[in-house]
C-alpha cells in the first residue's frame, strides 16, 4: 500500500523521506511562473510576498491529469493507495484526485478528505504512515483517519486581515472595517463542512491567543494531546502561544513549525496557530 498526500498538510521534510509519502504539488503563481511550493522555503516566500506588495500571487491545484500519471504510476508498486487530501471544502485538489483515480484504470485508490489542512491534515498522513507499516487493512485505516478527523481542531489567528482581503477571501469593506479596529480574528476549521468559521474577535493578539487557548481547554479538559504551533514567520508569538498551551493543555508532546508557503499566500506572514488531537488516536 502507498500514501500520497499534497504539499498543504506541512510534513518536515525528514518526515517525507521516513514515511515514503509521494507528496502531490500545489502551485504559487508569481508574475514571472508558476513553482511547486516544496520549491520554496519560508523565508523566500515571504520575502518574495513583501516584495510585490500590493499584489498577491495566486495558488492552484493539481490538474486530474497529474493525479492520473501518479496513480498509474504508483500502481506498478503497489495496486493499492490511500490518498489524503487538503478539505475539499477550501480546495478543489481532492476533486482532481478523485478524477485522476478515474482514470488511472490499474490503481485502487482510496481517497480520504481530510476536511482540514496544515498540521491536522499532517496528523492524519502521520497516522496512516504508521498504519501501513503496521500492516492495517485499507478499510481499518480509514476507521481510524475518519475518528482522528472528528477529534482535531485546526485554529488560528491572523495579524492582519489585508491579504485575506487581497486574495478575496474575505470582502473589502469587511477587511477594511476590520483593519481599522484592529480586529484579530480568531478561525478555525469547521467539522461539518471543512471550511472556515470565526470563533471570534479580539483586539489584540495576545487577546486572539488565549481565546484559542480557551478553546481548546474547554473542548479538550485532561485529554492526553498531541499539540503542533504553526505559523508563518510570526515565532514570537510562536511560543507565547505554546506556552499558553502548556499551562492549559494536557500536551503529551508539543512541536512548533512553519506552515505551507502555499497557504501563506492568503494569510501573509503573521499567522499563528495551532493543531491538536488526542495522543491516542496517533499511536498505533
Amino acid at each position: 500500500m502507498i500514501l500520497v498526500t499534497d504539499c498543504a498538510a506541512d510534513l518536515q521534510q525528514d518526515e517525507i523521506k521516513d514515511i515514503g509519502a509521494v507528496i502531490a504539488p500545489l502551485y504559487i503563481q508569481f508574475p514571472e511562473g508558476e513553482i511547486s511550493s516544496d520549491q520554496i522555503s519560508a523565508d523566500e516566500f515571504y520575502n518574495r510576498l513583501e516584495e510585490m506588495r500590493p499584489l498577491i500571487p495566486s495558488t492552484a491545484q493539481p490538474s486530474p491529469g497529474i493525479f492520473s500519471e501518479m496513480y498509474n504510476k504508483l500502481s506498478e508498486t503497489s495496486r493499492e493507495i490511500i490518498s489524503i487530501h487538503i478539505s475539499s471544502g477550501l480546495s478543489g485538489t481532492l476533486n482532481s484526485a478523485r478524477m485522476g483515480a478515474s482514470q488511472a484504470a490499474k490503481a485502487v485508490v482510496h481517497l480520504f478528505d481530510s476536511q482540514t489542512l496544515s498540521g491536522g491534515e499532517r496528523f492524519q498522513v502521520l497516522v496512516a504512515a504508521k498504519a501501513i507499516r503496521a500492516g492495517w487493512s485499507s478499510d481499518k485505516i480509514l476507521e481510524r483517519l475518519n475518528l482522528l478527523r472528528e477529534q482535531t481542531e485546526v485554529i488560528y489567528t491572523l495579524d492582519t486581515l489585508e491579504y485575506l482581503a487581497r486574495g478575496g477571501r474575505i470582502g473589502r469593506v469587511q477587511a477594511i472595517a476590520g483593519m481599522l479596529l484592529h480586529l484579530k480574528p480568531v478561525i478555525h476549521v469547521d467539522h461539518s463542512d471543512g471550511k472556515y468559521s470565526t470563533v471570534g474577535k479580539t483586539r489584540t493578539i495576545r487577546k486572539a491567543l488565549e481565546t484559542i487557548a480557551d478553546y481548546l481547554a474547554n473542548k479538550y479538559e485532561n485529554q492526553a494531546l498531541r499539540v503542533s504551533v504553526l505559523h508563518g514567520r510570526f515565532s514570537d508569538q510562536a511560543d507565547a502561544l505554546a506556552e499558553l498551551l502548556r499551562e492549559r493543555l494536557n500536551a503529551s508532546q508539543m512541536e512548533i513549525l512553519r506552515i505551507s508557503p502555499v497557504l501563506g499566500v492568503h494569510t501573509g506572514p503573521g499567522i499563528v496557530g495551532v493543531a491538536v488531537a488526542p495522543s491516542i488516536l496517533l499511536d498505533i
